[in-house]
């Protein structure tokens, strides 16, 4: 039996417009500065969100002690995976959303394109809503407005500009968020050591605080609450960057020692991360707050005018990565649309969803919720990659150039059902195992085991047995035709 082989038409594309359509980049269009994802990584983490992940320990009622174990040992696994991830980008030139056209089939890979495509809408939401709050704390110390009053006048047309400044530089691409990480992040990096070490050295940092005078965690309470917070700030947020890996890492020469990129990658994630996770922990023992504005105004006082100027600049550095990967994930659902167009179109999907934010009294409640909800599904979809390129794939390796056949391609499966249904039941376990804000949407095996959230954990492993399982079936299926088809050649 032999198969016509069905490969996508030849582009000729110049050195500007290569990223104009999803296609595998080229090596002459590719960087040997490896350097380049070290800043891109760290300035999507050197953002005021990390602070606000660090506080959110001490005020789910952890110590210290606790929150800065979580967040170290958390990081160190999750950055671990990502880092398998980068590495993918890099081998095949594809973003992480055509990579998934393996596991899931061309049509089937519609499902995780567009949920990756609905996630980085909620992230640049929370982090402009991040920045807005910062910029307002600025304006009240320069006395322009009352930070007793609601202005929501001042946050929407705050929040408007801001969204404009991200969309304008993911408008240009992949060398300009680079260039812009290079150039920022060094300075960023400065202030954010005079900060660390005026609040750590100046302030009385409570470095014993153990939790909430008189209701102090311990027992099983005490690991349910680590566990939840690992889900959220730990392991989990490792995970939320899988998906987003292979987008900017596909950029890098495969002339690249595959080790060097992903130590300079997963080091670029977890430096950032931990010092800033640890620096809001710390600050969070004095106010007991989670508000970033709250954070920085109510410890530094007159500095925060010099800090809040410099560090704005790391959830921009988060959302041009937010909506640069919108665009790509959108495109792998085979809509025809220019990537800036798409820049546009999130800009204004995402202002929608920070005025929304703005009127929520409860930022913990809301970053609880939503970075958690994350882990369902990257988690999940995580597993089962791991599974099919760093197993199946290697077992029998097939042409990465077939993940950019048209639809209709006999090159892959329309919808890989083992792929979806995995996901499906990785999702499904996750929420199982996860411990919900909400007390309605608690699943029981959550309640009987007392509070404790191994959802990450469940998603991942579940994802992964079930696409270990039926998945080589068809990856076998379709490696034996391609074999007889090259053959018949």
């Amino acid at each position: 039996m032999t198969v016509e082989k069905s490969k996508p038409p030849a582009v000729h594309l110049g050195q500007s417009d290569v990223e104009d359509q999803l296609q595998a980049i080229p090596e002459r269009s590719r960087t040997t500065r490896v350097g380049g994802q070290f800043w891109i990584w760290a300035g999507a983490n050197l953002a005021p969100i990390n602070w606000v992940l660090g506080a959110l320990g001490i005020n789910l009622g952890l110590g210290v002690r606790d929150t800065i174990t979580v967040i170290v040992i958390g990081n160190l696994v999750g950055m671990s995976l990502f880092g398998f991830f980068v590495l993918l980008g890099q081998k095949t030139g594809a973003t992480g959303m055509v990579l998934a056209r393996a596991a899931f089939g061309r049509r089937g890979n519609y499902l995780p394109a567009a949920i990756q495509a609905s996630v980085t809408i909620g992230w640049c939401a929370i982090n402009t809503y991040v920045i807005l709050d910062l910029v307002l704390a600025l304006f009240g110390k320069l006395g322009w407005l009352d930070t007793a009053d609601h202005n929501y006048a001042w946050k929407i047309g705050t929040a408007a500009f801001l969204m404009a400044a991200q969309v304008i530089i993911a408008w240009f691409g992949y060398r300009a968020i680079a260039a812009f990480e290079r150039w920022t992040v060094p300075p960023t990096i400065v202030i954010l050591i005079a900060m660390s070490l005026f609040a750590w050295f100046g302030l009385d940092i409570d470095w014993s605080y153990a939790g909430p005078p008189g209701a102090v965690l311990e027992g099983w309470d005490r690991i349910a609450v680590m566990s939840s917070v690992m889900t959220v700030i730990g392991i989990g947020w490792g995970i939320t960057w899988f998906t987003y890996a292979a987008d900017y890492s596909r950029f890098v020469s495969r002339s690249v020692p595959r080790r060097k990129l992903y130590l300079v990658s997963t080091m670029g994630q977890f430096l950032p991360v931990v010092w800033l996770g640890v620096l809001g922990a710390s600050l969070a023992t004095k106010s007991q707050s989670v508000d970033p504005g709250q954070l920085v105004v109510d410890n530094f006082g007159a500095l925060a005018i010099p800090v809040l100027l410099l560090v704005i600049h790391g959830p921009i550095a988060t959302n041009i990565l937010n909506i640069y990967t919108f665009s790509v994930a959108t495109q792998a659902l085979d809509i025809k649309v220019r990537r800036n167009g798409l820049n546009l179109f999130v800009g204004v999907l995402s202002f929608i969803a920070v005025i929304f934010f703005i009127f929520q009294e409860d930022l913990a409640a809301v970053l609880d919720s939503f970075l958690s909800s994350l882990v369902a599904w990257v988690a999940s979809w995580g597993g089962l990659m791991l599974v099919h390129y760093y197993w199946l794939n290697r077992v029998r390796p097939l042409p990465s150039d077939r993940l950019f056949d048209p639809v209709g391609t006999a090159r892959l499966p329309n919808i890989n059902w083992a792929g979806v249904c995995a996901l499906i039941s990785g999702i499904f376990t996750t929420w199982l195992f996860m411990a919900q804000s909400l007390e309605a949407l608690q699943s029981p095996v959550v309640t009987a085991l007392g509070g404790l959230d191994l959802s990450w954990l469940a998603g991942l492993l579940v994802s992964a047995t079930v696409y270990g399982i039926f998945g080589p079936r068809i990856h076998f299926r379709y490696a034996d035709r391609l074999a007889e088809a090259g053959a018949g050649d």
